[in-house]
C-alpha cells in the first residue's frame, strides 16, 4: 500500500471496512471509484470506465458520478441487491493539512433504503433478522426503517416455519450471525434473493433499550437487537422515530404456508409477479399510502380470533351504512400524505420544507375526519374517533414559520414566512431596499448619460456593475466611472456608492439565507418531538382507511357480513 499516493491509501484504508459494498468516494463534485468497484461499476450503471496514476507501476481503474445526481445512481444498485457506504469529506479542504479527511456517514442497503423509486408507496421496506436457538427454536424480527415500526417472534418447529415467516414479511435484506449455517444461508438467497447482511453483536444497547420495554423474553431482545445494532452502526444518524418493537405470536393468524399463500395469489400473481390480479389488487380502495401497506399487512395475516374479527366486521358495517359520511372520509383522507414516512425521514434529518407543508395539509385534515366518524353512531367509531390527534401545535408552527411554497432546497433560502423572526426580516428588508435603490440608480444613471441602453446588472464573479456598449463609451465623462471588466462589445464599471450598497446587499443576503437555514432546522427540531403522537395518528388513518375499503369494496360488489356458527 506505501507505493500508492496518499489519497489512494486513504481510499484501501476505508474500503477495507466496506469489503461487501460499493464506496462513493467523494472528491470535489464527483464520487468516485477505484480498482473492482469501477470494473464493476462501469457495468452495472453503463457509464465510462477511465484509469488515473495512483503512485504504482500500472494505472489504476477509475469512475465516478457527479454527486449532485448520485441518488439515482445508488438506487439502480441497491435494486440490484447491492449496497453502497458514501464516503464524504468531513472538514474544509482550505483547512486541511495533507489529503482532506473523509469518513463513511451512511450506508445504504436494500433494506435501508429511506426513499427513492425502490420504495414502493404502499408496501413496507421490511429489513429482517433471525437467532437460532437450542432444539429447533428461533428467534424471528423485522423492521421498516422508513415507518419505524419493529415486531419480533418466537418461533418452535423446523427451518422451514422460519423461511415462511421470511417470505411473509417480503423483506429484501437480512441481517444474520456469520456462524448461520451455510446451507440455510443459500436455501435464503435462492428462494428469496434477499440481500445477506451480517451483524455479530447482540448485546442491548441504551441508546435502543426502551424499544423493548414490551419483550419479557431475552431470546426476542437479543433477536432484535442484533438488527437494531446493524442500524445504528450503518446509518450513523439519529433514529429517534423506531417505535416501541412489538411482540407476536403465529398463533394469533391464520397459518399461510410460502407456497400457498403464492398458490392463491393473496398479494401478487404467479406469472407477472405484479400486484394487478391478486386479491390485494382487487380489494385495495384505500387512499393513502399507510392505508396500503396496512391492508397488505391484514391479507398476509388473517384474524384467527372470533371477537377480532366481529370487531372489525361491525366497523366495517357501519362504514358500509353510512355512505355520506363515508364519502365525506374518502376526501379527507385523499389530503393525507405519508405521516408514517414523513415522520421518519424528520427523524432521519432529511425531510425538506415541501415534506412539511405536506404534513401540515395532512394535520389540517384530521378535525373534520374526527368529527365525520363521530358521526357513524357506533362505540368502535367513537374510540377510533378519540384517538385521532390533530397535533394543532406542529400545524400552528408550521403555518406562521414556512411559506406556502417553498422550494426543494432547503439551503438557498425563501423557506421562512415574512414575519416569523425579527432579525430575518432585517437582512431581507436591507436586501430588498438595496435592489430596489439599484433599480432608481439605472434610471438616473440613463438620464445623467443620456444612454438609454446603460444597465446595472450582476454576476456571481464580478458582483453589481454599470454597463455601457462600445457605441456609447463617448458619452461618459471622464473619470465618471471606475472601469471593473472590458467585453468585446461593452466595458463595465463600478462608482463607490454602488461598490458600498453590494457589500451591504450581499451580506445580508448571505447571512439571510444561513439564518433561514438555522431556524428550519429549529422547526424540523422542534416537529421531530412530536413523532410519537404522528405515528399513533398515522396507525389510526390507517385502519380507518383500510375500513373505508372494505365498506366500499363490499358496497361496489355486493359482499355480504358472513355469520358465524359453532
Amino acid at each position: 500500500m506505501a507505493t500508492y499516493t496518499p489519497m489512494i491509501q486513504q481510499y484501501l484504508q476505508v474500503k477495507a471496512d466496506y469489503q461487501d459494498a460499493f464506496l462513493f468516494f467523494r472528491l470535489g463534485d464527483f464520487y468516485e471509484m477505484f480498482f473492482d468497484d469501477a470494473l464493476k461499476a462501469s457495468v452495472e450503471l453503463e457509464i465510462t470506465l477511465t484509469s488515473r496514476e495512483g503512485g504504482g507501476e500500472e494505472r489504476i481503474p477509475m469512475c465516478g458520478v457527479p454527486y449532485h445526481s448520485a441518488s439515482q445512481y445508488i438506487e439502480r444498485l441497491i435494486e440490484k441487491g447491492y449496497k453502497v457506504a458514501i464516503c464524504e469529506q468531513t472538514e474544509e479542504p482550505k483547512q486541511a493539512k495533507g489529503v482532506v479527511k473523509r469518513e463513511v456517514v451512511q450506508l445504504i442497503t436494500p433494506g435501508t433504503m429511506m426513499e427513492g423509486r425502490g420504495l414502493s408507496e404502499k408496501e413496507n421496506n421490511y429489513i429482517a433478522t433471525f437467532s437460532i436457538f437450542e432444539q429447533e427454536s428461533f428467534g424471528f424480527g423485522y423492521s421498516d426503517l422508513t415507518t419505524g415500526e419493529s415486531k419480533v417472534t418466537l418461533l418452535e418447529g423446523d427451518t422451514e416455519l422460519l423461511l415462511n415467516e421470511i417470505a411473509l414479511s417480503g423483506a429484501k435484506e437480512i441481517v444474520i450471525s456469520a456462524t448461520a449455517p451455510e446451507s440455510m444461508q443459500n436455501k435464503i438467497r435462492e428462494r428469496f434473493g434477499a440481500t445477506l447482511s451480517f451483524e455479530e453483536k447482540e448485546e442491548i444497547s441504551g441508546s435502543y433499550q426502551h424499544l423493548l420495554n414490551k419483550l419479557n423474553d431475552p431470546k426476542l431482545s437479543t433477536t432484535i437487537a442484533r438488527l437494531f445494532n446493524y442500524l445504528y452502526r450503518t446509518q450513523n444518524r439519529s433514529l429517534d422515530h423506531l417505535q416501541i418493537v412489538a411482540p407476536y405470536e403465529i398463533q394469533q393468524f391464520m397459518k399461510i404456508d410460502y407456497y400457498s399463500k403464492r398458490n392463491l395469489e393473496l398479494t401478487e400473481t404467479i406469472r407477472s409477479k405484479g400486484k394487478k390480479g391478486s386479491l390485494l389488487w382487487l380489494l385495495d380502495e384505500t387512499k393513502t399510502a399507510m392505508g396500503g401497506r396496512l391492508l397488505k399487512q391484514w391479507i398476509d395475516r388473517p384474524l384467527i380470533q372470533k371477537k377480532d374479527i366481529v370487531r372489525r366486521q361491525s366497523l366495517v358495517e357501519a362504514f358500509l351504512t353510512h355512505y355520506f359520511e363515508r364519502q365525506e372520509i374518502r376526501e379527507k383522507l385523499t389530503e393525507v400524505y405519508d405521516l408514517e414516512r414523513l415522520a421518519g425521514r424528520v427523524a432521519f434529518g432529511n425531510v425538506n420544507a415541501r415534506d412539511l407543508i405536506q404534513l401540515k395539509r395532512s394535520l389540517q385534515q384530521i378535525p373534520a375526519l374526527k368529527e365525520t366518524i363521530s358521526q357513524l353512531n357506533h362505540d368502535e367509531a367513537e374510540r377510533l374517533a378519540e384517538r385521532l390527534d390533530p397535533c394543532e401545535e406542529i400545524v400552528d408552527l408550521l403555518e406562521r414559520a414556512i411559506v406556502d411554497n417553498p422550494p426543494l432546497s432547503i439551503k438557498d433560502g425563501n423557506l421562512i414566512r415574512d414575519g416569523y423572526h425579527e432579525e430575518l426580516d432585517k437582512y431581507r428588508d436591507a436586501s430588498r431596499n438595496g435592489k430596489t435603490w439599484i433599480a432608481q440608480l439605472e434610471k438616473e444613471e440613463r438620464e445623467k448619460t443620456g444612454i438609454k441602453s446603460l444597465k446595472v446588472g450582476y454576476n456571481r464573479v464580478f458582483g453589481y456593475y454599470i454597463e455601457v456598449t462600445r457605441a456609447n463609451l463617448h458619452l461618459l465623462q471622464e473619470g465618471q466611472y471606475e472601469r471593473k471588466q472590458t467585453l468585446t462589445n461593452a466595458e463595465r464599471f463600478i462608482t463607490p456608492a454602488l461598490k458600498e450598497k453590494e457589500a451591504l446587499i450581499l451580506q445580508a443576503e448571505e447571512k439571510s439565507v444561513e439564518l433561514e437555514y438555522d431556524l428550519f432546522t429549529e422547526v424540523r427540531e422542534y416537529v421531530k418531538e412530536y413523532i410519537p403522537r404522528l405515528q399513533e395518528l398515522a396507525k389510526t388513518v390507517s385502519e380507518i382507511d383500510v375500513l373505508q375499503c372494505f365498506a366500499t369494496v363490499s358496497e361496489e360488489r355486493h359482499y355480504v357480513k358472513p355469520s358465524f356458527s359453532n
